[in-house]
């Protein structure tokens, strides 16, 4: 396999489903690994059956499976265990997402595995992690949005409570299994030590709090939603303009002035009730006000080249086909080209991942079918 990226020559034993451990391995794959997929015979990846569909196939899971290799393995069976012991036997990493005590059950917990195979990274993604009094709840992604708080300081205030509009639950584990998982490779190369990785959805949540936390157990404050602005920053929100919304974020005294002088306004810098950010954010609502009756004589689009030309950071708020159509998406390769495995084409989200010693191809890899690698695997193991 050519050397193709940073982790080339990495194997990883993938027994994650649905999103989040399929989200770390998905990153692990676009990072050069190779991503032995381990399913249930019965219909494999619960993913499998997410829409939309095209020739029957899933998109969902092919965004989230592509490049990956494929193998359907009863772990309750002895003749698949001897297959999935001689995988174990040439990984590097196994990624699982089943909640705790799952694996030891079918007797590949962390202790057994790791006397076994002393080399093999041991990385689990669940609700509640693997210690703790929730430790064998289940969990999806809008369950910790929720338990996490994350779901409280989404949304407007007096709406009804309103979920992230992605799964940042699934999302945010996937990303901090992957993170971990490649310093857990790099601590065996310095010590030859490996270890089992933890991670938990709902710790994950708290982690992506960053200033509602402090602003909690700092001010004893207790954050709610704020709809589209800044809770310490001010103007860092959007504003409403003649035929829409432009969001302006003047994030120091310096861009404050810059932003007053692009509005046509120079003296609103100089009021002493506007001189800091913390006194701008005590008028919040009446810096709104007038910003945005200056704002509601034109439209967006001539606002942001007004703005932006002064060098104030702002932009419009964009749908996502306007977002995928813009030109940064096809500069920076974030769109790229898998093969739907019914003859067509589909558009996935590319790599953000962008590494001066690495190619970043405009394709990839076909996700493959449920135990599509079956023949080839069971061969490389002269089985």
């Amino acid at each position: 396999m050519p050397n193709r990226g940073p982790l080339s020559g990495i194997t990883v034993i993938d027994l994650s489903r649905i999103l989040a451990g399929p989200y770390c391995t998905m990153l692990m794959a676009e990072m050069g690994a190779r991503v032995i997929k381990v399913e249930p015979p019965k219909g494999g990846d619960d993913a499998r059956e997410y829409g939309p569909f095209i020739g029957g196939r899933s998109t969902y899971f092919a965004s989230i499976n592509r490049g990956k290799e494929s193998i359907a393995l009863d772990l309750k069976a002895d003749k698949d265990k001897a297959i999935f012991e001689k995988l174990l036997e040439i990984g590097d990493v196994i990624v699982e997402n089943f909640r705790p005590g799952t694996m030891e059950k079918l007797g590949y917990g962390w202790e057994t595995l790791h006397a076994r195979y002393p080399k093999l990274i041991y990385a689990c993604a669940s609700g509640f992690g693997h210690t703790g009094p929730n430790s064998k709840d289940p969990a999806y992604d809008m369950v910790v949005q929720g338990m996490g708080g994350m779901m409280s300081i989404t949304g407007y205030p007096g709406q009804p409570p309103a979920r992230v509009g992605m799964s940042i639950g699934d999302i945010g584990s996937g990303l901090y299994t992957a993170i971990a998982v490649n310093a857990a490779i790099v601590h065996r190369l310095k010590t030859g030590e490996s270890t089992k990785i933890d991670v938990a959805m709902f710790d994950c949540q708290l982690a992506l709090l960053e200033n509602a936390v402090v602003r909690y157990t700092v001010e004893g404050e207790i954050p709610g939603p704020l709809g589209a602005r800044h809770p310490t920053i001010t103007p860092f929100q959007a504003f409403k303009t003649a035929d829409g919304n432009i969001i302006i974020a003047a994030g120091n005294d310096s861009l404050f002035v810059k932003m007053c002088d692009a509005l046509g306004v120079p003296e609103m810098a100089q009021r002493p009730e506007y001189k800091t950010n913390a006194l701008r954010l005590k008028q919040q609502a009446q810096l709104q006000e007038t910003i945005e009756a200056i704002l509601s004589k034109k439209t967006t689009t001539e606002w942001i080249a007004i703005v932006g030309k002064a060098g104030v950071p702002c932009g419009p708020i964009n749908n996502i086909a306007q977002a995928m159509q813009h030109p940064q998406v096809e500069a920076r390769n974030m769109l790229v080209d898998v093969p739907d495995g019914s003859g067509g084409t589909l558009k996935v989200v590319g790599n953000p991942l962008k590494m001066s010693a690495f190619a970043d191809p405009t394709t990839r890899e076909v996700a493959p079918d449920l135990d599509a690698n079956r023949a080839a695997i069971l061969k490389e193991l002269g089985l």
